[in-house]
């Protein structure tokens, strides 16, 4: 039987034999289609019937290894195990390969995550009144909107900047390529830097196609982004220990917890599989711009 089948069935035991809300229904789902997304991604066409308890384990730490947060891993953790529970209940499968499946603890330390509130704090936290300003907040707004690592702002290239389609080329790790989508707000600012601020800055041979540059025209460095970003969160108020990493880890984790596609989120941050084979999933453009614009908060 396909993924489908079986998941209508369980929606139909979750809404007529177990009377959950319509909400806690649909959650439940969710969280097994994510199961189905990550499988597909590691290329093992399995049916419900086959996944095994290291299907499973590999799962929760893909799903970690995105920047989930933990409350959401534990909740994950108790739909994937209500559904293995039904195929035992409905005598479909005999061993429950989520039997032993344990929830993160919930004191683990994860990289803090940032609501969207909070991101919008420290970025009206910045002085627009200046040309660096205007870079600050467009080096955030970026961060935020595409889930670039630091080293992939920094490198970010106007030539790469494809403003007609809404899409960045970014080179990444081992210098492989791949085109991440550029959400509307973060597109607004870029532009007004490029064409408005940027266009009257020297810039040094070696970085005139380099966005965003300091006050001496060379490129921004790795740890300018940092320092400015540690100065805004104090400027802000806010307590939490932020770095770029954290806006990365705040945009997957807003995509993921909206109902986003697992294959698009990696995608568009680069990753690798997890699988050994290391399995990559090319998507169309088209759907990654549709999974930023319904999924990203600022998008």
């Amino acid at each position: 039987m396909a993924w489908d089948i079986f998941l209508t069935e369980y929606r139909n035991y979750l809404q007529l034999e177990r009377s959950l809300a319509d909400n806690s229904v649909a959650a439940y789902v969710h969280d097994v289609l994510k199961l189905k997304q990550f499988l597909d991604i590691s290329n093992r066409n399995l049916s419900p019937l086959e996944v095994s308890a290291t299907d499973l384990h590999n799962f929760l730490e893909y799903v970690n290894e995105l920047g989930m947060t933990v409350h959401s891993q534990a909740r994950v953790v108790s739909g994937i195990k209500g559904f293995f529970k039904y195929l035992i209940f409905e005598d479909i499968i005999k061993d429950n390969p989520a039997e032993l499946l344990e929830a993160p603890k919930l004191g683990r330390k994860l990289p803090d995550v940032l609501s969207l509130e909070e991101i919008e704090k420290i970025i009206t936290s910045i002085d627009r009144s200046t040309g660096n300003g205007q870079r600050d907040v467009t080096m955030l707004e970026v961060l935020y909107s595409s889930g670039l690592r630091v080293s992939e702002l920094v490198h970010l290239k106007i030539s790469n900047t494809y403003f007609d389609i809404g899409f960045l080329r970014i080179i990444g790790k081992g210098s492989k390529e791949r085109l991440v989508p550029l959400g509307k707000s973060a597109s607004k600012h870029l532009k007004i830097y490029i064409n408005e601020v940027r266009v009257h800055q020297n810039a040094k041979p070696e970085a005139k196609d380099y966005v965003f540059l300091n006050r001496f025209g060379g490129a921004i460095s790795r740890i300018s982004v940092f320092t400015m970003i540690k100065k805004q969160v104090s400027l802000s108020g806010l307590k939490k220990k932020v770095s770029p990493h954290t806006f990365r880890h705040s945009f997957a984790t807003h995509l993921i917890e909206g109902g986003a596609d697992l294959r698009a989120v990696q995608e568009m941050l680069g990753h690798e599989s997890i699988t050994t084979t290391e399995i990559y999933t090319h998507l169309d453009r088209d759907f990654l711009s549709q999974t930023l614009k319904e999924f990203h908060p600022r998008a």
